[in-house]
């Protein structure tokens, strides 16, 4: 059940509840999926959404349907470490897709997925699971399995632990066997992954670091099964993680941490 339909909840937790129910997945909800989403009463919803699009943080649509206003998405840029890792990794993705005419992204973790702030596409290149903006798992995707092999020690065991699910005939779900993975991943700074979140769909990764040493982010291309050789394209995206690395002030020597 949501957490809005719980008592003592304040007005603020279900205005930020109404605003997290957009998703790249639904990013135009009408106000009964929003009701229907948070657990508000309708009443309750109407209200508060008709504050949120006075304020611009929601625009209203013609047909009734509601999308985040541009004051809200103004807002969003403002957060510190997605702008300036977007703004430096340009250049460094925008020479990868030139090169490999492939799909490139950045990706962060948040919570127990990856989070992709941005994306490079070619337009015959191989159809992907998610956007800007979306979520994908740290098991078994390219950005997620850098990402989790450099976590804290609490969110490994926690997603090792957890449910590991199976995407594809080739998601690897033993424990034993993605610990094996991520470990060589963690020494060797990068992965590939070969269908294991989508069939047709292969993934070289790696890491970039910050001034201290800490993977604050993964760089990866993605490109359809057989269509190039993950060996071929590894130097590329390492050496551009490296890149976008020093821009963030690491330097060759400063040890590698997990966040």
């Amino acid at each position: 059940m949501p957490r809005t339909s719980e008592p003592g909840r304040t007005v603020g937790s279900r205005l930020l509840e109404l605003l997290f129910a957009f998703t790249p997945d639904a990013p135009v909800l009408s106000l009964a999926e929003l009701s229907r989403r948070t657990g508000l009463p309708h009443p309750t919803a109407r209200r508060l959404v008709l504050e949120l699009v006075s304020t611009g943080a929601l625009d209203r649509r013609p047909d009734g349907r509601f999308v985040v206003g541009l004051r809200l998405w103004q807002l969003g840029t403002l957060a510190p470490l997605t702008e300036s890792l977007r703004t430096m990794a340009r250049p460094f993705m925008e020479d990868l897709y030139t090169a490999l005419n492939q799909h490139v992204q950045l990706a962060i973790v948040e919570g127990r997925e990856a989070v992709i702030l941005e994306r490079m596409s070619a337009p015959q290149a191989v159809g992907l699971v998610s956007q800007v903006g979306g979520r994908l798992p740290l098991h078994c995707s390219g950005v997620g399995q850098v990402l989790l092999s450099h976590a804290s020690g609490s969110l490994f065991d926690e997603v090792l632990e957890g449910p590991l699910p199976k995407h594809t005939t080739r998601t690897v779900t033993d424990p034993r066997s993605l610990r094996r993975a991520l470990a060589a991943c963690r020494k060797s700074g990068y992965a590939i992954v070969r269908g294991e979140l989508t069939d047709d769909a292969d993934s070289v990764a790696t890491r970039v670091m910050d001034k201290e040493g800490r993977v604050v982010a993964a760089l990866s291309v993605v490109f359809r099964a057989g269509s190039a050789r993950p060996s071929v394209v590894l130097p590329s995206v390492i050496t551009s993680g490296l890149g976008l690395s020093r821009r963030l002030g690491w330097r060759p020597g400063v040890p590698i941490r997990t966040s």
